[in-house]
């Protein structure tokens, strides 16, 4: 089950050096944890999660698997992309295809790299991105609208729920705001608004590249992207590209540690990314432990039982019976899965069973 977070950003804002540490650190998880990359601009990372190393000692596994995430550089945008500037198109349709957009932001001053409006200015920079994409959204809604208007006078039954959607959308792309901005609670316009593909609709994260210096705490121009943040409703996570770049390249751990306790961090901004990606996109984790593997799955927060299932395996959804759970905690207290049948603490979930964040799971199925 693929997750993919766009990395998005203006010219020279250090979008290429923060996709190339996020590559390294994969080849450096490599030794431990499967990984690939697709493309030149496509690497899967693994989420960070200490839940996994635990279950995998209890359940004396051999191995640990786990659940992942994938990051993709987007081309540069400029001024126009809506309109095909520079690599407009394909910047668009990139971003089309991923399921949330990581924003790079240049929260740095440097004489010797060009930015390209001439000055450092983060708020300003989000602003020209989330133009490009609302003017790329309009030309969309207003083509759909233009053909729904026509189907209309055929008295098309559909037209009318469609209309529902699109023009409270249009409504708020004309007035300056994302299409994220417009809640649908009813799930066929959820259905409709997924199926416009729409670049506003998609998450976003702003991630505020610094220097070195400020790595730790942040500066005047974070502090701007923050307030800016809050008022969308959504967060920021503050990395110093070329300073996690370096550290990528370290594969002792303790070497690793030292050299950012230096800099005064606990984790690495990578780390923190990857963690922020993932509940951007309101996902969580649930576990398999048996003795050749420990491994974590990804599913969609709110996701039913058999769904989990297909996860694993499409059969598993089909010939779904019910599901052996025991909490993550329980598990733990409990000492592994014999410990929790004992205390009664597995318990037999069926079909409308609302999987948890950590649960320990077994699938029973028939085909």
């Amino acid at each position: 089950m693929g997750f993919a977070c766009g990395i998005v950003g203006l010219p020279n804002v250090g979008k290429s050096t923060l996709f190339n540490a996020l590559t390294a650190t994969a080849a450096a998880q490599a030794a431990n944890y499967p990984f690939c990359t697709i493309t030149p601009n496509v690497g899967i990372v693994a989420v960070p999660d200490e839940r996994l190393s635990v279950l995998a000692r209890i359940g004396r596994s051999a191995q640990r698997v786990p659940t992942q995430i994938e990051f993709v550089d987007i081309a540069g945008l400029v001024r126009g992309a809506s309109q095909g500037e520079g690599l407009g198109n394909q910047f668009l349709a990139n971003i089309r295809a991923v399921d949330a957009i990581a924003h790079v932001l240049r929260c740095f001053d440097d004489d010797d790299i060009m930015h390209v409006e001439d000055a450092v200015a983060p708020v300003r920079d989000a602003e020209t991105v989330e133009t490009e994409l609302m003017l790329a959204d309009l030309d969309t809604l207003e083509r759909r609208a233009a053909a729904l208007a026509k189907k209309a006078r055929t008295g098309d039954k559909e037209v009318k729920t469609q209309r529902t959607v699109i023009d409270p959308l249009l409504n708020a792309l004309r007035a300056g705001q994302p299409a994220r901005s417009v809640p649908f609670a009813d799930p066929e316009q959820k259905k409709i608004q997924r199926q416009l593909f729409l670049l506003t609709a998609k998450p976003v994260v702003y991630v505020c590249n610094v220097d070195e210096a400020a790595a730790a705490t942040g500066n005047a121009y974070t502090q701007q992207v923050s307030a800016r943040a809050i008022l969308e409703g959504t967060t920021t996570v503050t990395i110093a590209a070329a300073v996690e770049a370096e550290v990528a390249q370290l594969k002792d751990v303790a070497e690793r540690e030292a050299f950012l306790a230096t800099l005064g961090l606990a984790e690495t901004g990578l780390s923190r990314l990857i963690t922020a990606g993932y509940r951007l996109l309101d996902l969580i984790t649930f576990f398999t432990v048996g003795p050749k593997e420990t491994r974590a799955w990804t599913l969609r927060s709110g996701a039913k039982a058999p769904e989990a299932a297909g996860v694993i395996h499409s059969d598993f959804e089909k010939g779904f019976i019910r599901a052996e759970t025991i909490a993550y905690n329980d598990f733990l207290a409990c000492n592994g899965e014999q410990g929790a049948r004992d205390a009664g603490r597995m318990r037999l979930e069926g079909r409308e069973y609302a999987v948890a964040d950590g649960d320990v799971m077994h699938f029973l199925f028939n085909i």
